[in-house]
């Protein structure tokens, strides 16, 4: 049976080092699973990405950045989404719609139920079966940001106030949807965070 399993977190918890844990050892187990990402994802999202976190982009509305992630978000879903979970395929993203409704709704202050309007024509009903929330506070979290070698992006580059916002835009979301979030401590070990996520979602395709 298909499932679709989305990954979400402040900037610097993890996910990305996590996700590729997490997806070689569902290869070792011989799931038949999909890897994605957004924004982006497909070419034309992919396209769209380039523009939301351009860093020369500094004069982006808040608005337009919005509906270019609903834009982006729903080519996505018509490319690769809808169509690996039509095929039965585990579908893992990394991030979807909390991500929207927590940075663009919450932080950027344009409102949670208004970006959810915006994303609900994006997305025509398609929620998670399941989010993992990788838990870790944004001071921590810009530090990991600080000591990498990968280049930051136009949101790496906010200040500490916007990423404090976007963490309590998330705790606001989980509340008004705890069974769907499992909470993942991201302080713990990556080989820790895998095992206990790999789990959860054997349990869930079982």
């Amino acid at each position: 049976m298909s499932k679709f399993i989305t990954f979400e977190g402040c900037d610097g918890c993890g996910k990305t080092t996590v996700l590729k844990l997490v997806s070689e050892e569902l290869s070792k187990r011989k799931v038949d699973f999909l890897l994605t990402r957004e924004p982006g994802g497909s070419k034309i999202a992919e396209q769209i990405r380039n523009i939301i976190l351009d860093k020369k982009n500094i004069e982006e509305d808040s608005r337009t950045e919005a509906l270019l992630y609903a834009a982006s978000r729903r080519q996505h879903l018509t490319d690769v989404v809808l169509p690996a979970l039509k095929q039965g395929k585990l579908v893992l993203s990394d991030r979807y719609i909390d991500s929207s409704l927590a940075y663009q709704g919450y932080a950027r202050g344009i409102g949670i139920k208004e970006v959810m309007s915006i994303n609900a024509f994006a997305i025509n009903g398609l929620m998670p079966d399941v989010t993992f929330f990788l838990d870790l506070t944004p001071e921590e979290g810009l530090k990991r940001i600080a000591s990498r070698s990968r280049e930051s992006d136009r949101l790496d580059k906010e200040k500490l106030a916007f990423h404090q916002k976007v963490y309590e835009g998330y705790k606001i979301i989980i509340r008004e949807d705890p069974k769907r979030f499992v909470i993942i401590d991201a302080r713990k070990t990556p080989a820790q965070e895998t095992k206990e996520i790999v789990d959860k979602i054997m349990e869930i395709i079982k």
